[in-house]
């Protein structure tokens, strides 16, 4: 049986961010990954957006991970060739007693080490955000404030792991462990026991289930549920910067942002759920998202939105990311508690339990590591000619699949023959976008599940639409005859 150096529980950004790290050291190495594909828990419905550093509490794991972590962005996004534009934030105050609080937000980003930190007052701030709410007196401006694509971030940082030798175990959920002299043996609902020298607990809302299997002090995870609302590229120009009100005591409060694809992005709400799956949006809570909204952008084009969703950070008790071994359950490293700026902050937590893990093991650095990764091909960045010169060259990549978005088959293909590659309609749509505009695959779904089902070898009534027993056809009109 083969013995891993280590095997992390979940393919979420940040366990992808540890594999990614661990890739560069001589090893063996696992991801296991209950769901179908990378990307399916908290790090597919967020908010997007790279925070400058400011909020998180000065001397807190949080508040190290998030500046390290955005700082790392810039050139983990051209290393890796995914999505990332630095677009800086507002923070809006809405009456001079807010004044006080905003300089304290200011004073604890400039200890945490942010750069270029200013207070604005409301002419700067409208010559920014000319749709900035007209009670806005000041704001906090942090340029370097960012926005991403979460799908394909996680995915690059997944692809790259994969192309230095990590390897990765879909549908596979984990259900204990067992102490070795040396290490773990890690229990799985398909009855094989994986033996690894070391364990990485990144199970986002269920980190706190497999510490408290390990570990005598226990820990609590709340799942928190943010609703969200996407507008049409229509509005890719309504607001430029990422755009915040002051901070409450439930999190960072409800931002409206640009997005890297051209969307408008509105979210989160904020409320605490005890269903680790409650993903469901409810129309109070869309209702209450779009109210705070408005008090800090006016003019929200409403009727633009194209679809709703929700999503779960994993709130710890204490309100803190959990990073390392517990005292007694040593080689079982947790990151635990990721919630926002977890997005930020998963390179370099990633990062950081990866130099852990290789220093705990004596990992040799491996000189074959190779730390780029392209792309997905877009020829909507071609010039005509390199697109025509694509098209004679590739045929399928002149045959328009996704009308909204302008994907093409060659392009969903590359989807699903890469390394990790889509094996269901949101595995597609994470990738490449085909079924992300404004009919929300309502036109291309077919097309795209005949050509998986072609590129799979597998019947359509196989094909999900993410995995499991999510199956879009379930039976054939003629059969039914």
């Amino acid at each position: 049986m083969r013995i891993y150096d280590a095997v992390i529980i979940g393919a979420g950004i940040t366990g992808c961010a540890v594999a990614r790290y661990l890739s560069r050291y001589q090893g063996n190495f696992l991801v296991l990954e209950r769901e179908e594909d990378v990307c399916c828990g908290t790090s597919k419905a967020n908010s997007a957006i790279i925070h400058a550093g400011h909020d998180a509490k000065h001397g807190s794991l949080m508040a190290k991970y998030n500046v390290e972590g955005s700082e790392m962005y810039p050139d983990l996004a051209e290393e890796l060739d995914f999505p990332f534009r630095q677009n800086g934030s507002l923070v809006l105050a809405f009456s001079k007693e807010d004044l006080p609080r905003l300089k304290a937000l200011y004073e604890n980003g400039v200890k945490n080490g942010v750069k270029g930190l200013e207070i604005i007052d409301a002419k700067r701030t409208r010559e920014l955000e000319l749709n900035a709410s007209d009670q806005a007196v000041c704001a906090l401006y942090a340029p370097t404030g960012g926005i991403v694509c979460p799908f394909e971030a996680t995915i690059a940082l997944a692809e790259n792991a994969c192309a230095n030798g990590v390897e990765f175990r879909f549908n596979t959920e984990v259900t204990g462990f067992r102490k070795l002299e040396a290490g773990w043996e890690v229990l799985t609902a398909a009855g094989k026991a994986i033996e690894t020298k070391a364990v990485v607990n990144a199970a986002g809302v269920y980190a706190d289930i497999f510490h408290n299997l390990v570990s005598e002090k226990k820990i609590h995870i709340t799942p928190r549920r943010g609703d969200y609302c996407l507008l049409d590229k229509t509005t890719g120009d309504f607001v430029s910067h990422t755009i915040f009100q002051l901070p409450g005591k439930e999190g960072k409060g409800v931002l409206v942002t640009p997005t890297v694809h051209g969307n408008t992005l509105v979210g989160p709400t904020a409320i605490d759920i005890e269903d680790k799956e409650g993903t469901n949006t409810t129309a109070a809570g869309l209702d209450q998202l779009l109210q705070k909204a408005g008090a800090a952008v006016k003019n929200i084009p409403i009727r633009e939105v194209i679809t709703s969703f929700a999503g779960l950070r994993a709130h710890e008790d204490g309100h803190e990311f959990i990073i390392g071994e517990p005292d007694d359950a040593p080689r079982f490293f947790d990151c635990a508690g990721i919630e926002s700026p977890g997005l930020t902050s998963a390179p370099a937590i990633g990062l950081d339990v990866a130099d852990r893990i290789a220093r705990t093991l004596d990992l040799p650095e491996d000189p074959s590591f190779v730390g780029k990764r392209k792309g997905f091909l877009n020829p909507n960045k071609l010039s005509i000619k390199e697109r025509n010169d694509l098209i004679k060259k590739e045929p399928s990549y002149g045959l328009v699949i996704c009308r909204c978005e302008t994907i093409t088959e060659g392009q969903i293909i590359d989807a699903i023959r890469r390394p990790i590659g889509a094996k269901s309609l949101d595995g597609v749509k994470r990738r490449v976008r085909a079924g992300m505009g404004r009919c929300q695959g309502g036109f291309c779904s077919p097309k795209v599940m005949e050509i998986l089902s072609r590129e799979l070898g597998v019947p359509m009534e196989e094909i999900t639409k993410s995995g499991g027993k999510s199956q879009v056809i379930v039976g054939r009109a003629k059969d039914r005859i």
